[in-house]
């Protein structure tokens, strides 16, 4: 139930007083007065529209409808840069026995086999995504499993809802898959001709081997000459041997590849020694790769063995990257599947769970970035993630002032605007699911 005075706005013409804003998400802000890197404005909404950024208090237009937040926050729509919409709400139907990397793994390979037919995915996909368009997300990147002929089926499904949820949505698509399967020509050659045809992007999973440095030089090469960007799934595991990002850095520097190189997990860095960690971090930075950390899957499965209770996190060095320079976000990952039982595609959550685990608090001033403008420039959309004059008012307005207040509860209590119009938030029951993975 929303509290009394979160009353969403009767039309797309408007003011918004009272605002309590992140200032990093609205730059036009950064004169006036914070506390805890938060703002008090007012929001000048006209046709949807975010017309004028204000101090708190201003006098404008009379005869302009007002909806007093009374300091409640306000922040852009989300990015949610890494995910697994064809993986998600498998659950129950195929769990993972001991909530091992290698129990999901197997589990996932069985039920792909078994039940990944268009239908299938595209009911689980679209669920997914009305969850997240409900949560108030704007922009997803998914990772596709990419094992023949699955790929194909996923990129049409993909392609299918990226058309249909255009306007509300963003989808962006990477195939997923060993970069070893590159030595199958036959394969890799349709893969590429695949993402290609779907406007996807190269992506794959590194491990360390002899094979490593000419798999990541054929990758880059792909993408050179096909003009696609790459995003990896690198050193998911507490081997401090494993370290293939390294060789992701090194190659996109040797090779001069100009297009975007993204990396994912990375948590193999954190069990370093300092020299070794340093040295990696300097040449990521060099390169300018991006990287996003999944916290909630990361402690989910990093260190967990039977009977035994983890001795760490599971996730990347994700202070220091950014300390680098390095372009540094966090995203949501697994839904109810093998590799993380739970998740709602919610940022807000995987927010105040990032800030927890990752210890973006004291001072909490640029965290909001995290799910927000940072990966959504990383993804290519600057105009994504931030609160500014001229851009559409798709907002996400709480009851919550303060950060005490906004990291101590869930805010289902929000209210999301999309072109300055008040969705009417219904999250999909799970029951919806029942005839695609049983009741």
């Amino acid at each position: 139930m929303l509290p009394s005075f979160m009353t969403p706005p009767a039309s797309t013409s408007y003011k918004l007083a009272n605002a309590t804003v992140p200032v990093t998400l609205a730059p036009e802000l950064a004169s006036l007065p914070t506390k805890e890197g938060l703002v008090a404005c007012d929001i000048l909404v006209r046709d949807g529209q975010i017309a004028e950024l204000l101090p708190a208090g201003s006098t404008v237009d009379p005869d302009l409808p007002v909806t007093d937040l009374r300091q409640g926050m306000v922040w852009p729509c989300f990015a949610d840069m890494h995910t697994h919409l064809d993986k998600g709400h498998i659950w129950d139907r195929k769990p993972n026995p001991d909530g091992t990397f290698m129990g999901a793994l197997d589990a996932v390979m069985a039920d792909r086999m078994a039940n990944w037919s268009a239908a299938d995915v595209a009911a689980r996909m679209g669920f997914s995504i009305t969850t997240a368009y409900n949560h108030g997300t704007r922009l997803i990147r998914t990772h596709l499993d990419s094992i023949a002929p699955q790929h194909r089926i996923s990129f049409e499904v993909f392609s299918a809802l990226r058309e249909e949820w255009k306007g509300r949505v963003d989808l962006q698509a990477v195939a997923l898959f060993p970069l070893d399967m590159m030595v199958d020509q036959a394969f890799y050659a349709d893969l590429v001709s695949t993402v290609k045809t779907h406007g996807g992007l190269l992506g794959g999973v590194t491990r360390m081997g002899p094979d490593l440095e000419a798999q990541l030089e054929q990758l880059f090469r792909t993408a050179a000459d096909e003009g696609l960007d790459i995003d990896l799934h690198v050193d998911e595991t507490d081997d401090k041997e494993v370290l293939t990002l390294k060789a992701i850095a090194e190659a996109k520097l040797r090779l001069g590849f100009e297009g975007a190189v993204t990396v994912g997990h990375c948590c193999s860095l954190a069990r370093q020694d300092e020299d070794v960690a340093k040295a990696t971090i300097d040449v990521v930075a060099r390169a300018g790769l991006s990287v996003v950390s999944l916290p909630m899957c990361n402690m989910y499965l990093q260190d967990r063995y039977a009977g035994r209770t983890p001795r760490w996190r599971g996730v990347t060095l994700f202070k220091e990257l950014t300390a680098a320079g390095v372009a540094t976000a966090v995203s949501s990952d697994n839904t109810r599947d093998p590799f993380y039982a739970y998740g709602d595609l919610d940022p807000v959550e995987v927010f105040r769970e990032a800030v927890r685990i990752l210890h973006l608090d004291h001072p909490l001033d640029e965290a909001a970035r995290v799910i927000t403008k940072s990966p959504a420039a990383i993804l290519g959309r600057p105009d994504v993630g931030m609160i500014a004059t001229g851009q559409p008012a798709d907002l996400v307005l709480f009851s919550a002032r303060r950060w005490s207040e906004f990291l101590s509860r869930p805010q289902m209590d929000r209210i999301v605007l999309r072109s300055g119009a008040a969705l009417e938030r219904q999250l999909p029951d799970y029951r919806e699911l029942d005839t695609i993975i049983g009741a």
